[in-house]
């Protein structure tokens, strides 16, 4: 079997990719996704904050991944579903091996290959966590993938180590789906997720954040039981007499993505200690020739958005590599990696007039202050949209709602909900309950009403997702 180009995964990185080189006139292109379907870890990420930069408009992820998947439909980009790569080989050509249920093991030519595998959650046994290994320790996106894809609980107890976005998201979804989220532990003196995910994860629902903290023991046999909790020093050891028991039956783990290069160093990459990607040049391309590498397997990126530019650059550079040949490589190029976020809320804020805006990533620091004749002064923000906020904040709060549908008859357990609009932060419970309530028929489409006038807000609840008639897959 022979090919142009092949892309190895199918989630935003693959398909912003597959899309820039098809633009630059590949055709002949082939998509590999291990997964039943495209769209990658977008899926399950049913939670809003996707698409600000690429698409001008707040989605979920599957709306994104959706957007992105229906133009490599339109465009009739090949893929190869449920298809494992299990070696690659740079030179002339390429040789990538690969694996599934109809083909067997097989092997494709072509003339240039683009990584886009993505990243995984760092292990429990990375942390080196003492204790027994009951049932109950989840990373946080083996929970995600339970609740939103699956539609099943992990527990109903829940503590949470790591306070990077996934973990935030993931206190929050927990939260909204009946569970009773104890705590979130951070080790470092500062939370690693975007601040106003530490507002509408956190503070919306009163869930304590523990800065300085680590879980040092996990106990239970069968199932967990509990943790201990402790608090560290500068030097990130845990401080002898700051122990705390916390009852729970599930610890959720959130601390830290790696790229997922065993692909990459099996093809004999160059590896980069600080970004733990292949070391590219300008152009992207690995020190083997006629591989190129792009989103998270490069790099751990923050924003999906990101991911989709870098990717399209990879696209469009393994194409002109294919269609003009090989250049210099040149010199080892380092992606722009963005500064870590380091979100600690301002010491002595004072709650009741300085707010956290959460209407992008950027977090404003808002004031506000009522003066003599009502009308308030707004100052701190950088948009009319931080000002607008602050002042529904103060008013009349508001929130968007993500949440999940029951399906009957699909090829899904479960399908993901968002409300059209935003709604009371007082009706945010109600709404969930309605919900709840609903039992939606195969098929569901993406922009399908669920339910109209949710909790008496007139605001409708549409499906962010699609599930098609079918057969409930295995777990």
């Amino acid at each position: 079997m022979k090919t142009d180009l092949i892309i190895i995964g199918g989630g935003p990185a693959g398909m912003a990719a597959a899309l820039a080189a098809y633009e630059k006139g590949i055709r002949d292109l082939l998509i590999l996704e291990r997964d039943k379907e495209l769209g990658g870890i977008l899926n399950q990420c049913i939670h809003n904050g996707f698409g600000l930069h690429t698409f001008k408009e707040e989605l979920t992820g599957p709306e994104y991944a959706v957007r992105y998947m229906d133009m490599v439909e339109e465009r009739k980009i090949p893929s190869l579903l449920n298809t494992m790569v299990v070696d690659v080989q740079g030179g002339t050509p390429c040789v990538v091996t690969a694996m599934n249920r109809e083909k067997g093991m097989f092997k494709i030519e072509a003339k240039a290959v683009v990584l886009a595998m993505g990243c995984r959650e760092r292990s429990r046994g990375a942390m080196n966590i003492p204790g027994t290994r009951p049932a109950g320790v989840y990373s946080a996106g083996t929970a995600q993938r339970y609740v939103n894809i699956e539609g099943r609980m992990p527990g109903r107890e829940v503590v949470v180590l790591g306070s990077g976005d996934i973990g935030l998201i993931m206190a929050r979804r927990m939260t909204l789906q009946g569970a009773k989220v104890k705590l979130v532990a951070e080790i470092m003196p500062y939370s690693g997720g975007l601040k106003r995910n530490i507002v509408q994860c956190l503070d919306d629902f009163g869930i304590p954040l523990k800065l300085n903290h680590t879980v040092t023991q996990i106990h239970g046999k069968e199932r967990v039981e509990g943790v201990t909790v402790s608090k560290v020093d500068e030097k990130l050891n845990p401080i002898p007499g700051t122990e705390e028991f916390v009852k729970c039956d599930t610890l959720l783990l959130s601390c830290g993505l790696i790229p997922e290069n065993e692909l990459s160093q099996g093809a004999g990459a160059q590896m980069d200690d600080t970004t733990a990607g292949p070391v590219v040049n300008a152009k992207l391309e690995t020190t083997v020739k006629g591989i190129f590498a792009c989103g998270n397997v490069l790099h751990v990126h923050d924003l999906v958005d990101n991911v989709s530019i870098e990717a399209e650059k990879a696209g469009e550079f393994a194409a002109d590599y294919i269609l003009n040949g090989e250049e210099d490589w040149g010199e080892a190029v380092r992606p722009k990696i963005p500064e870590k976020s380091k979100c600690t809320l301002p010491e002595g804020r004072d709650a009741g007039s300085q707010i956290i805006c959460i209407g992008c990533p950027v977090g404003c620091l808002i004031t506000v202050n009522k003066k003599e004749d009502g009308t308030l002064e707004i100052t701190g923000n950088t948009c009319k949209k931080g000002e607008a906020y602050a002042r529904n904040e103060v008013t009349a709060p508001v929130r968007a709602v993500t949440s999940l549908i029951r399906v009957k008859g699909g090829s899904g357990r479960v399908v993901p909900v968002k409300t059209a609009g935003e709604i009371p932060k007082g009706k945010i419970r109600q709404c969930l309950e309605e919900i709840g309530a609903v039992v939606a028929n195969a098929p569901v489409k993406t922009g399908d009403v669920l339910i109209q006038n949710v909790a008496g807000t007139s605001v409708s609840v549409v499906a962010t997702g699609n599930i098609p008639v079918g057969n409930i897959p295995a777990v």
